[in-house]
């Protein structure tokens, strides 16, 4: 039991015992090596575009690499949210995480992780026209609508998070503090609710699944149009470019919905694969962004080069 206090209304928790994951104890400092070394990895790789994108003037003017940036910014945020209490975790550090500190974080990566749900689909949008559209891109997505864009999605991510958190946090928390889990997300925490849950649970599900199978079902239809597109170039070198700028947003947007759907359209899973899937998407991924987009984008590693070169401003 964790500490509680007394109040009018109920006997409340005064914070938790995050579980963390799920490890062997002679593996324990590996453990913690090897996730400290990705956290370290994720901000340097991810600062590193955000860096190019903004030094690069023939980057930071167009929107792909706008909303390329503001991704960057995403992952840094969200592994910020993540990663270091799950290095914790491996450590003899205490487990416990206030009250308010498990609000704030389940609020930031839900707002974090639906924002960039939204940003996906901006991405999508943008390679849409300007493979499908190419002659009318300048006008249909120019850099002033692009900040919109990126504002509204920012907003949308803000106001659909804090209705889940005011929802999982409005319920009472008078027993058991342990969360099975390497963070406080919406399922582990709403098990530790003195009170029925069974509203939460459908729309975490409703909610969660609309946003979700929303972004997921345009993107999807934005890349039918793309690929449609796509096989009528004759040129086969024209071609492969253009699948090789949109594979980097695919195989990003794949390992970011699979696992998010594995987890929260399952309502009242119980799974121990839960927190595997979940390392996936908000450790590896933002990890994995920075080499996905470098190593695919002939544009990023150009100026990547120029910029170290001393000439980014060029």
């Amino acid at each position: 039991m964790g500490k509680t206090k007394n109040t009018s209304l109920d006997t409340v928790l005064t914070d938790f015992i995050l579980l963390g994951l799920s490890h062997p104890p002679n593996l324990r400092s590996l453990l913690f090596l090897v996730f400290s070394i990705i956290y370290i990895l994720t901000q340097l790789g991810n600062l590193l575009i955000l860096l190019t994108v903004w030094a690069d003037p023939k980057l930071h003017a167009r929107p792909m690499y706008i909303l390329l940036g503001v991704l960057s910014f995403l992952d840094m945020w969200l592994s910020s949210v993540i990663v270091p209490r799950i290095i914790l975790n491996f450590a003899p550090a205490s487990k416990a995480i206030p009250f308010g500190g498990c609000v704030a974080q389940l609020y930031f990566f839900h707002f974090l992780g639906s924002t960039q749900c939204f940003l996906y689909t901006l991405m999508a949008y943008d390679r849409y026209l300007a493979i499908c559209q190419p002659l009318r891109y300048p006008v249909l997505m120019n850099g002033r609508l692009c900040t919109v864009l990126v504002a509204g999605a920012w907003v949308a991510g803000s106001i659909h998070r804090s209705i889940q958190a005011t929802l999982t946090f409005r319920l009472p928390y008078c027993g058991p503090n342990q969360v099975d889990y390497f963070i406080c997300d919406i399922p582990a925490v709403l098990r530790l609710a003195c009170a029925d849950t069974t509203v939460n649970e459908l729309v975490t599900f409703v909610d969660i699944g609309v946003v979700a199978t929303s972004c997921f079902m345009l993107i999807l239809l934005s890349y039918a149009n793309i690929v449609h597109a796509i096989l009528k170039i004759r040129n086969a070198d024209g071609r492969r470019q253009a699948f090789s700028t949109c594979g980097s947003h695919l195989t990003v947007v794949t390992v970011y919905y699979v696992p998010c759907i594995f987890i929260y359209l399952r309502a009242g899973s119980k799974s121990p694969l839960d927190g595997a899937v979940a390392v996936f998407y908000t450790v590896v991924t933002p990890f994995l962004n920075p080499l996905i987009y470098t190593l695919r984008n002939q544009e990023v590693k150009s100026a990547l080069k120029r910029m170290t070169a001393g000439r980014g401003t060029e």
